[in-house]
């Protein structure tokens, strides 16, 4: 069996470039598996930076475009599905290339995370609370109960208040207790990191702002949500796609969520390298004193080091 490769990092870090020169240089078929939540959603391409199928070269890619954007994505559901992809590509004699930045969802898939039971009268009466006193006032409660869990989330993120407070409820145990632990990854994964030094990073991200805003992701945000992106559950929440919905509802033409896509991006950006920097099993490469076919030379040569 030819094991798995990981691409992961924090975001405009290069990752699905990479991902491509990999396929160029592994000496295997190289199939691509997407680790970007909101990468899922079809539709949302601007703002997720997908690759477009010509961009691809090629290289098949799995776990684009697989929900709508009023469906909810979850990490087990990923888990699931995205397991299967890299056992079927292993099957055809191929390298899986994971790529993608979203933290539990690669965590979740490299470790078998088991995930906690979730019951839909806990879950409703957790999410009726939230609607009623809000995310903050929540989040309080939740301190109560857990204060490690607390604080982990932030007070803004709902829906992670709400399974914290569930699963703390199920099990009568922590929520941490829950997490995946750290070991040999599975299928014995090799896992590369693509990061920047933070003032590069910052001005790769105002960048890459800037082209989203100009490639037209206001008019791709004003046609999902004709087909109901406001209803979704963690669709609407996406980077550049909340923020230019909060301008369009406030009577804006879109324009005023530049500067807090880029904010909120940022931010982002901070909380995945603080979260993938706990993994030692990550070796980092240095996006900005190399070009994308040297990252990709070294990555090659870590991928051929089986341990």
């Amino acid at each position: 069996m030819t094991r798995p490769l990981a691409v992961v990092g924090p975001t405009g870090t290069g990752k699905s470039a990479l991902a491509l020169a990999l396929a160029e240089r592994i000496g295997h078929p190289v199939e691509v598996v997407n680790a970007d939540a909101m990468q899922l959603y079809r539709g949302m391409d601007i703002g997720t930076a997908k690759l477009t199928p010509d961009e691809r070269g090629g290289v098949p890619h799995h776990q684009l475009d697989v929900l709508d954007v009023t469906e909810t994505a979850t990490v087990a559901r990923y888990q699931h599905s995205a397991a299967a992809d890299v056992d079927a590509i292993l099957a055809r004699g191929a390298v899986p290339v994971i790529v993608g930045g979203s933290m539990l969802y690669i965590q979740s898939l490299l470790d078998e995370w088991s995930f906690p039971a979730t019951d839909p009268a806990v879950r409703g009466r957790y999410e009726a609370r939230l609607a009623e006193v809000g995310a903050r006032s929540l989040h309080r409660e939740l301190a109560g109960v857990d204060p490690a869990a607390a604080a982990s989330i932030l007070p803004t993120d709902g829906r992670r208040i709400v399974r914290a407070l569930e699963v703390v409820e199920l099990t009568g145990r922590p929520f941490a207790a829950s997490a995946p632990t750290i070991g040999t990854p599975r299928w014995d994964t090799a896992i590369i990191g693509v990061d920047w030094p933070t003032e590069l990073l910052d001005q790769r991200l105002a960048q890459r702002t800037d082209a989203m805003f100009a490639s037209g992701l206001i008019d791709e945000v004003r046609a999902l949500a004709e087909r109901g992106l406001r209803d979704g559950v963690t669709a609407a929440r996406a980077l550049g796609y909340a923020q230019v919905l909060a301008d369009l509802d406030a009577g804006g033409d879109g324009t005023a969520a530049r500067e807090p896509t880029f904010v909120g991006t940022r931010r982002y950006v901070r909380r995945q390298r603080s979260w993938f920097r706990r993994d030692h099993r990550v070796t980092w490469l240095d996006g900005a004193t190399a070009d994308t076919a040297a990252l990709a030379d070294s990555a090659v040569r870590i991928w051929r080091d089986v341990s």
